[in-house]
């Protein structure tokens, strides 16, 4: 019935229920970023999961959160409201890493900025039980999956607790939620309260008593947390270790007299063949109508002619959240559901020929890391692929490669590119050099993405990321093979600045490389602590939570924009920053006018290069003197 609506989306206002013959709804998904329906964006794909079980489901997308009644606009649902702060955490769409607004939200309406509230989740939650009193209220979404528990708040610069202390909802349902999600909505369908939902893998639930949690693992208290950052450390490497579906044990989280907060095991991971369910969907596959007055809406350009091949990374950088998020087991798929996908991009009029990606989290990441994964589950205190590949890996590139040769021969497809970026270690890691081969010579387009983030050692054992060594090798292997098809094609490395591990001298060491490559990366950014990644706790902490080890976190702001000036010092406007730091790092010997250095002497000043290169040479002379006067004396 909800499908009969104008260019088939959900309904949003009480005219599409009374043309879609709608009393009630079960279901009303309230949300921070615009409606499209496209499954790139996760309140899509929730919201025709429940349809396609029979549910109908409305949408409210970017309310006045100052006026009470825009939470009631399509009515009280039967079942729940759902509440998602968009495809982004609220603060980090608002904020820079340096704590400034940002100008653009490409989830609204022609990209303007203030459309949603500071933590969505919270305001949205709220403002829902202040009108509708019993009504249960479910959170998803990155926001609500990645603050399921405590968690260090880059923004407030302390711990907060877990969202469910802090609103009135009733479940977190984290992770991708599809399993999560349809079990919450037969449950209450069948007539169960949400406080009797305590039973469903994927969800976080808060509760007075923890009598029924079977075998759970009990967290430091809140409290405790708050004031010894090396407990919080611990707590985090609890969660960390588990993350996976096949190990992970119920968690419990203390909150002294107002009761806990229980986060479930993962839900399993999806099925190929529910992979392709969900990706086969009645999408819209664009923006709400509504929006076209205002240009539509900017994030759906760059992928709307992407493929999803896969979910679920075992890359394992320290700095991302997919541990907590998809999980380490890639999930897939299958090639049938991906071609079909990408007919449909060839029927539409704004197709050039280009599909713009084919990946995921990893693009290159086609089946588990090892055949014990989908038996056992992944290691706990083990990574695939740091420091160096495990020998149980499975380095095998051919499915992705029949995948990318079957789109390159649609017709009317011109160029198949890889943007989501490759993990260069697991590229060396296969013998075969086939999809090196056919990387650049099909799925380029002059400039190959990699993110080598940084070429201190040190770092990047922080980063959890291969020694600076595997990135040069890799790039040794794809210039070999440009020149071998002759192609004049070039790796664009991305890199990260102030990372916790990284020194004003590491962050000399890069600006050398960077002097050395010829030219200035586009891609650069400050380490930013978002929620629930080993960085993060690294940062707040100065331990690694997972080893114990002390770490060096360069916190002050005007060090952090040193370090990310150094990488940029050709620009003019950071020499005052640059200069800063070559002293700081004890590297004067870069500022004068050989090729190495990094900056000119200022008018009038000698070049502290040539001084300090003097004086090494009259250090040598004097050692020389005193030696040869040593052997006249004897």
């Amino acid at each position: 019935m909800q499908n009969m609506l104008k260019n088939s989306f959900l309904p949003m206002s009480q005219e599409d229920l009374r043309l879609a013959g709608i009393e009630q709804l079960d279901f009303v998904y309230v949300i921070g970023d615009a409606y499209v329906d496209h499954p790139s964006f996760g309140p899509a794909i929730i919201s025709r999961l429940l349809e396609s079980h029979g549910y109908k489901v409305g949408i409210i997308a970017q309310p006045d959160w100052k006026d009470e009644h825009s939470i009631a606009a399509l009515g009280e649902p039967r079942l729940a409201f759902l509440v998602s702060a968009g495809n982004m955490d609220s603060m980090v769409n608002h904020y820079t890493v340096s704590r400034k607004h940002r100008q653009k939200d490409a989830y609204t309406p022609g990209g303007v900025m203030g459309r949603r509230p500071d933590r969505a989740c919270i305001v949205y939650s709220n403002l829902i039980r202040r009108t509708f009193k019993q009504t249960p209220i479910i959170l998803g979404g990155i926001e609500a999956s990645l603050r399921r528990l405590a968690h260090y708040d880059y923004w407030d610069d302390r711990l907060r607790r877990s969202l469910l202390m802090d609103c009135g909802a009733d479940l977190i349902s984290y992770g991708m939620g599809e399993h999560s999600i349809v079990e919450i909505a037969e449950a209450l369908d069948s007539g169960l309260t949400v406080e009797n939902l305590t039973f469903i893998a994927g969800t976080a639930y808060r509760t007075k008593e923890i009598d029924s949690v079977v075998d759970g693992i009990c967290l430091p208290t809140f409290e405790e947390i708050t004031k010894d950052r090396l407990l919080y450390a611990k707590s985090y490497g609890i969660q960390y270790e588990n993350t996976d579906f096949y190990t992970a044990k119920p968690l419990i989280e203390p909150y002294g007299t107002q009761g806990y907060v229980v986060q479930n095991p993962p839900s399993r991971p999806l099925t190929e063949r529910e992979m392709d369910d969900i990706y086969a969907l009645p999408y819209a596959r664009t923006w709400h109508p509504s929006y076209d007055k205002d240009g539509g809406i900017p994030a759906l350009e760059e992928i709307k002619f992407s493929l999803t091949s896969n979910r679920g990374c075992f890359g394992g950088c320290n700095f991302c959240a997919l541990t907590f998020h998809q999980g380490r087991i890639v999930q897939v798929r299958s090639h049938e559901s991906i071609l079909e996908e990408a007919m449909e991009f060839t029927k539409d009029p704004d197709f050039k020929g280009y599909i713009h990606d084919v990946g995921g989290p990893t693009a290159d990441f086609r089946h588990p890391s090892c055949e014990k994964q989908l038996i056992h589950g992944v290691c706990k205190n083990k990574q695939c692929l740091f420091p160096s590949p495990c020998k149980n890996l499975k380095a095998d590139h051919r499915d992705y490669l029949r995948l990318l040769g079957k789109l390159r021969q649609i017709p009317k497809v011109k160029k198949v590119f890889i943007r989501s970026g490759i993990r260069f270690d697991y590229v060396l890691a296969d013998k075969d050099p086939t999809f090196l081969q056919e990387l650049a010579a099909y799925h380029v387009s002059g400039q190959l993405r990699v993110a080598p983030e940084h070429v201190s050692d040190r770092v990047l054992h922080f980063m959890g990321k291969p020694s600076h060594k595997v990135y040069q090798q890799f790039l040794h292997r794809f210039q070999k093979e440009n020149e071998r098809i002759g192609k004049k094609q070039y790796a664009v490395p991305y890199f990260m600045s102030s990372h916790p591990g990284c020194t004003m001298k590491d962050a000399v060491a890069l600006a050398e490389y960077v002097r050395d490559m010829g030219f200035t990366p586009e891609q650069v950014q400050d380490f930013y602590p978002t929620p629930s990644t080993v960085s993060t706790c690294m940062y707040y902490t100065g331990v690694h939570p997972i080893t114990g080890e002390s770490v060096y976190v360069p916190k002050n702001p005007h060090e952090k924009a040193i370090q990310r000036a150094l990488i940029q010092y050709k620009n003019p406007a950071n020499e005052k920053l640059v200069r800063e730091g070559l002293t700081l790092a004890g590297r004067e010997d870069l500022i004068g006018y050989d090729r190495r250095c990094l900056l000119r002497p200022r008018k009038g000043e000698a070049p502290k290069s040539e001084r300090i290169q003097k004086e090494h040479r009259s250090n040598k002379k004097k050692t020389i003197r005193n030696v040869h006067k040593k052997k006249n004396r004897k």
